[in-house]
């Protein structure tokens, strides 16, 4: 059931093309206030599942809502509460920077003062009103998509989609632009981003890996490292390890698995690394081991998402070998 809380709701949505399913069995919900990763290579399915959302695609297989109401179903007033940054350069090369924003906002209806106010403030906004009469076919990709940031903002819209921002952008710029999608969030909207760099996902509340068109996992970066390394990573380092020592801790409560990848060297998976540090000390001073160092173990999202992905393609060839993809932490109504 749809809440007012909840922004979008997706149930076992899919998209065939000819008989070639994009996109299938994808559930996730998107709460009123996030930022949404659709996270995958080029070809997972990203840019179909957000043109579903957008209303541009008819879903084949389940059902999507956003906004309350089913993407075709969209009208004048609802289109006025969403913001849409394409991947592509879609506005007018021949047209001024100014005059594209100009043109959006008779679209959208703004009037005469308020459309030229707004078209000044999201132009300073993304740094290009002293460039506001260049042509936009004039200027450079990196300033083009500023450009088409700055038209998706125009209207102020509550929900955000934008189809890999980033893509082919500086470093410097990529930063920004992500200063600028968190600024949007902590004034209440809500976004929705497709990217295919792996370590933006760390900017989001919630994630949806993609792979081969279907969803390999979905959580909050930190659940989908835990998921990814089977629970949290503890690493010990001390000057030897005697058997017994190891013993006591794979027989500790809360304690999944113990790796020694050398004599001075214990990782352990725990569900809890701050409640089981200091309970693995005190077991290790027990068996008489001098502990050296004790750190957590934080992986980069590049190895997360590589093993996910990993996990899902086993999980596909042999359903026995890996539980089936399934939402972290109670999101999915």
């Amino acid at each position: 059931m749809v809440t007012n809380a909840l922004v979008i709701a997706a149930d076992g949505v899919g998209k065939a093309f000819g008989r070639t399913w994009a996109v299938r069995d994808l559930t996730f919900a998107v709460p009123r206030g996030q930022i949404f990763c659709l996270l995958g290579p080029s070809g997972s399915g990203k840019t179909t599942t957000m043109r579903m959302m957008l209303g541009v695609y008819v879903p084949d297989q389940g059902t999507l809502t956003v906004l309350g109401h089913p993407p075709a179903d969209f009208r004048g007033t609802l289109h006025q509460r969403i913001g849409y940054m394409p991947q592509l350069f879609v506005l007018y090369p021949t047209l001024t920077v100014e005059e594209n924003l100009n043109f959006v906002g008779l679209v959208y209806g703004l009037g005469l003062r308020h459309r030229r106010r707004r078209i000044r403030e999201v132009l300073e906004l993304v740094e290009l009103w002293p460039d506001r009469r260049k042509t936009a076919g004039q200027i450079s990709g990196g300033m083009q998509r500023r450009v088409a940031l700055a038209a998706a903002l125009l209207h102020t819209p509550e929900l955000l989609f934008v189809d890999e921002p980033t893509a082919g952008i500086d470093p410097i710029l990529r930063v920004k632009f992500w200063e600028e999608f968190r600024r949007l969030n902590e004034a209440g909207t809500t976004l929705v981003v497709t990217t295919q760099y792996v370590t933006e996902a760390e900017y989001c509340d919630q994630v949806a890996i993609l792979s081969n068109g279907m969803l390999a996992a979905l959580g909050s970066p930190l659940e989908l490292r835990q998921r990814a390394l089977g629970g949290e990573v503890i690493e010990v380092r001390a000057s030897g390890f005697t058997r017994s020592a190891i013993t006591a801790i794979q027989a500790q409560a809360g304690v999944l698995a113990v790796e020694s990848p050398s004599f001075d060297l214990l990782k352990v998976t725990v569900a809890d690394a701050a409640a089981a540090v200091p309970i693995l000390l005190a077991l290790l001073q027990q068996h008489g081991v001098a502990v050296e160092s004790v750190d957590d173990v934080d992986p980069s999202f590049d190895e997360v998402f590589v093993r996910l992905v990993q996990q899902h393609r086993a999980a596909q060839d042999d359903p026995a070998r890996v539980a089936p993809p399934v939402s972290i932490g109670g999101r999915v109504p």
